[in-house]
Order: C-alpha cells, then structure tokens, then sequence
C-alpha cells in the first residue's frame, strides 16, 4: 500500500537515504581527525596537543555556527541550501589539502563546521517533513545513523588511508565524495511545489517552549555521559582491562556497532513509546557506566558493558532530537540546528571534565564516573518530559505554506470574485 507521499507504507522516501549519505561524509570529517593527529602535527611543525584545537575548532564552529547558519540561510530554498553546504563543504577540505599553514587548516575547519551545521539543520528538517509524523523519528534515526555509520567505517577507513598517502589523502577523498554527494541532492532532494513561510521572529519563537529545552537538556546529558567515557576509553582498556594495544581499534568497531544498533532501535520504537524509549535507554546506560568502574579489570566484562553503554545511549539521541524538531511546530530549522549544538556541548563538555577526573585521584575509572553520572542526570529532563506529557501539539513540521510561485518571484493570478 502506498503512502501520502508516494513512499510504500512502512518505507522511508528515497531522499532520507540521500541526506544519511551527507551526514556520514560529515561524521568522517568530525571524528576522522583523532587518528591523524600525530601525522598532521609532524607535516604543518606543530605539537600533537597544539593539533588538537582542529578538533577543538570544529566542536566550536558546530555550537556556535549550526544555528546561526540556520537563521542565515533561513530564506533560502532548501535544496538550495543543502547543494551549497556540500560545495563549501568540499571547498574546506580542498584548502586545507593543499595548505602547508596550521593557521590556514584551523580556519577551514571552522568554515567546514559551518557547512556541516548548515546541512544537518536543514536535512533534519526535509527528512521529518518527507516521512511524515508517523516515521519521523525513524528518519531521524537513519540520518543519525549515517553519523554513527561513520564512526564505524569512516573513521577506521580514514584513518588506515592516513598512514600511506599521509594526512591529506582523507581530505581529498572527503571533499571528492562531497562534491558527488552535491550532485545527488540536486537530483533527488525534490524541487517542491510548495516552500514554507519561514521568519527569523517565529524560529526564535519556537525557543519559548519549555519541553524544547528539556529534550535539549536530554541530549546534552547523555551524550557527555558516553562521550565523556569514550574519550578516555584506550587507558581504561589497555592499563586496566588488560586489552592488548593492537586490539583496541577492534573494541571500538564494537563501541560503534553498538552505537549503530542503538540510533536503530531508538528509530524503530521513539515514535511509539517516546519516553519509555527513551527512560529505559537512559537508565541502562547509567547502570552500565557505573558498572564499568568494578567491573573493568576484566577484558570481557569491560567489552561487553562497552558495547552496553553505546548501545543504550545512543538510543536516546534520535528520540529526543524528534521531540525537540516536535516541539518546535511550525518554527523547526533553527531547533534542529540547536539539537546538534546540543550534541556538541555534551561532547565537549563531558570530554573536559573526563580528562579532569583522569588527571585525579579517581584515576582510569574517572572518566567512567563522571559519565554514569552525566546519564543519571538525563533521568531528570526525561521524567519532567514524561510528566508534561509529550503528545501536545503532536504536529510535525506543519508549517504554513505559499504557492510554487512565491519561490519563482512570478505573480500568482488574481483570485476569482464570487
């Protein structure tokens, strides 16, 4: 049986599929840096810590560039904006390749940053419109799943590729497979019939709403608490678990194949059970990472409760990022924008204060410590969720529209009098 949207019911629309594909490109560039850090800083005569602030910059060009590129490009047609956002996407990575200056390198990750906040608020939004509100939150989780996707293949692969044609070769092969992917938005992101009636005085709007900021809260919650442990988790493994150094890359395929499962399942069952999705998903990941302090000096254990603690956390995020595009009715742009800052600060957050607790008298479980406490803190916005209830309005990105014509600056004809 086919669907409104011409999609056969149950299925997702194409172009879902199409945005993953960017938003895996963009999770390789985000991540992909970690394992080539020591190269870069050898090539661009920087120390390996001084390296880092790439990382650092584009965790700041994401919480401070994802919702301002929002309301800049708010105007914008959306495809239009998607195909742009590849290009300078691609751009960014040409520039650094071919730069010898860190300076130069610091400045295009930033640029790429930007680029790559640009299309994840506008491709959340085009995926939750075109599955409609019955499979929104499976959309969403495909498009997080492209970024989770990425930790598994893109990053190894990126990584692997690193060591034989030096740090560059990924950055080509990054702003290649961007510049296809433009080409594959400007073909299968449909041109409408229909644009909305968008203004930067209903997006700052939509902010009003309390829930809006609980799902925020969620978000930034629970991805420091896993986040906060991930960083830190190759001491913890090899130091304490008595996991050999070379078999430390095949315990973080497992870390993201749990992940990967996680965003899945969060996907398949948000949409139906929102917030008991998303409180038992919290709360295992709670029990996980506290569990992971006694139990981590056994490399099994350790494993296993890693794969544990992805999985469970990364159920949450697809959940509470519909929730938040929900919330915000007919104002959703600048809210997805927000949701990915949100991800971001936890990350950055919770990565800090890990490395405080590492530098503690906690030692290698610090980390740890600081992320179950970080998951048992996203009980908190998620019970006051489930207590404001979560149903009303239950509208998903129905926003007002105008006729193809307002987009074409060609007159519409004059209404017929009665």
């Amino acid at each position: 049986m086919a669907s409104a949207d011409g999609t056969r019911e149950g299925k997702l629309p194409f172009v879902v599929w199409v945005l993953a594909a960017g938003t895996f490109l963009m999770g390789t560039t985000e991540f992909v840096i970690a394992g080539l850090l020591p190269e870069i800083a050898g090539d661009l005569g920087v120390g390996v810590s001084h390296a880092g602030l790439l990382i650092t910059a584009f965790a700041i060009g994401m919480i401070v560039g994802g919702p301002t590129m929002a309301l800049a490009t708010l105007r914008l047609p959306r495809r239009l904006t998607l195909v742009w956002a590849l290009a300078v996407f691609a751009l960014g990575h040409v520039v650094a390749a071919v730069s010898s200056s860190f300076t130069v390198v610091l400045a295009s990750r930033v640029v790429t940053a930007l680029a790559t906040g640009a299309f994840w608020a506008v491709g959340f939004v085009i995926a939750t419109a075109a599955a409609g509100p019955a499979r929104a939150t499976r959309a969403v989780g495909v498009l997080m799943g492209g970024l989770t996707l990425a930790n598994v293949v893109g990053v190894p692969i990126g990584s692997f590729v690193g060591q034989y044609t030096g740090w560059r070769g990924p950055f080509w092969a990054l702003a290649v497979l961007a510049g296809l992917a433009s080409v594959f938005v400007g073909r299968f992101i449909p041109a409408t019939g229909q644009r909305a009636e968008m203004s930067v005085r209903a997006e700052v709007g939509a902010l009003r709403q309390g829930r809006l900021w609980l799902a925020l809260a969620a978000a930034v919650l629970i991805m420091g608490g896993v986040l906060a442990t991930y960083t830190y988790i190759t001491p913890l493994l090899t130091d304490r678990a008595g996991v050999p150094a070379g078999a430390v890359p095949l315990v973080l395929v497992v870390f993201g194949l749990g992940a990967l499962g996680g965003t899945a399942i969060g996907g398949r069952l948000g949409d139906r059970h929102p917030m008991a999705t998303t409180l038992a998903a919290a709360t295992v990941t709670a029990l996980a990472l506290f569990l992971l302090i006694p139990l981590s000096t056994g490399p099994v254990s350790a494993v296993a409760l890693v794969f544990v603690m992805a999985l469970a956390g990364f159920t949450v995020n697809p959940v509470v990022t519909s929730l938040a595009v929900r919330f915000a009715g007919d104002a959703p742009t600048l809210t997805s924008a927000l949701t990915t800052s949100a991800y971001n600060t936890g990350i950055a957050a919770g990565s800090a204060l890990a490395g405080q607790a590492l530098d503690s008298s906690l030692g290698l479980t610090g980390p740890a410590l600081i992320g179950a406490v970080s998951a048992t803190l996203t009980l908190l916005p998620l019970i006051a969720l489930a207590l404001s209830g979560t149903k009303r309005p239950a509208r998903i990105v129905a926003q007002r529209t105008t006729p193809a014509r307002a987009r074409d600056n060609t007159p519409a004809p004059a209404p017929t009098r009665p």
